[in-house]
């Protein structure tokens, strides 16, 4: 329950958390505490919509979900340390590591939250588009709610020199690119989820088209519109 500590501070006492930060308290104590909070969460997730497939999928998604928002964060963190601090930024690397683990910490403890939700749907309407669809919104959600309080953090704690402006906008670009990025890696490493009507896989054999012509096909096929 130990690595739960710093998560749990993240959602009860914001600003004295973003005050620690500020001032560099105990930022590698933090940073393990979030990152082992993190992945235990994303897994606990992943275990469960893989699970509307089979126990093999959910033990691939388990390990895939994890690895997926690490991988955005490693793709994504270095243009955000590299363009704030050329633009005046003097906040430490381990100082915006630790602030993406924790805006990553809000959106896995979301995840936690919307599982009954997950679970009571997936007993009680099996169907896998409308499943998926689900889990697109709730992905959304999370991820939205996760980056509004990656971008209200940082202009608490923005250096206050000149180009901090600069570097909001720069911000701003960056959770776009934080996105794209998130979904299409998604799209390489899926399924999460699993069609019923097809065999267990790891990865699709195809990496072809993308995340946004995919949940429109979802939608035209749940819908039936043509």
């Amino acid at each position: 329950m130990a690595n739960f500590t710093v998560p749990m501070k993240i959602i009860r006492d914001r600003e004295s958390f973003l005050e620690e930060l500020n001032q560099g308290i105990a930022l590698k104590e933090k940073s393990v505490s979030l990152l082992l909070a993190n992945l235990a969460l994303f897994a606990i997730y992943g275990l469960i919509i893989g699970a509307f497939h089979s126990v093999p999928q959910a033990f691939s998604s388990a390990i895939k979900l994890p690895i997926l928002y690490m991988l955005t964060l490693i793709i994504c963190f270095p243009a955000l340390y590299i363009f704030s601090t050329l633009f005046g930024g003097r906040k430490s690397i381990s100082q915006y590591f630790v602030l993406l683990l924790s805006s990553m910490a809000v959106i896995s403890i979301l995840l936690l939250g919307f599982a009954p939700v997950t679970i009571f749907f997936m007993i009680t309407a099996p169907d896998y588009q409308f499943f998926k669809l689900l889990n697109v919104i709730i992905f959304a959600i999370t991820g939205f709610v996760g980056l509004k309080f990656f971008y209200q953090s940082m202009q608490v704690v923005a250096d206050e020199t000149e180009g901090k402006e600069t570097r909001i906008n720069i911000l701003k670009a960056w959770i776009i690119l934080y996105a794209f990025v998130g979904s299409q890696l998604g799209w390489i490493l899926r399924p999460f989820f699993g069609s019923p009507n097809s065999p267990f896989q790891i990865f699709r054999e195809t990496t072809r088209g993308n995340f946004y012509v995919d949940v429109y096909n979802t939608i035209v096929k749940l819908f039936g519109l043509h």
